[in-house]
């Protein structure tokens, strides 16, 4: 009842790779986001803190697209404090 299928955490970074965002130790990501409860919360805390375990986003060298970006993080319901993390990562 309530419960979010780990899938969605899966389906929400395919999305942002289709979005033009490439993503490093990839599979340490999803390992990570597998394991937890609220992977949601998992992920803000990897996009502010991942880099020290080698997890960081990057703009793909075509570009991004921010709409699609928005729409990702829209339709997987996360936070606007998330979004103005994982916005800041992009930067670093």
């Amino acid at each position: 009842m309530g419960h979010l299928s780990n899938e969605s955490f899966e389906e929400f970074l395919d999305s942002l790779k289709k979005a033009g965002i490439t993503i490093s130790n990839e599979a340490e990501l999803r390992e990570r986001l597998a394991e937890a409860q609220r992977w949601r919360f998992a992920f803000q805390t990897l996009a502010a803190n991942g880099k020290s375990i080698g997890i960081s986003f990057a703009e793909t060298a075509e570009g991004r697209n921010d709409a699609e970006i928005e729409r990702a993080f829209a339709e997987f319901s996360l936070s606007d404090r998330t979004r103005a993390v994982f916005s800041a990562s992009l930067r670093h």
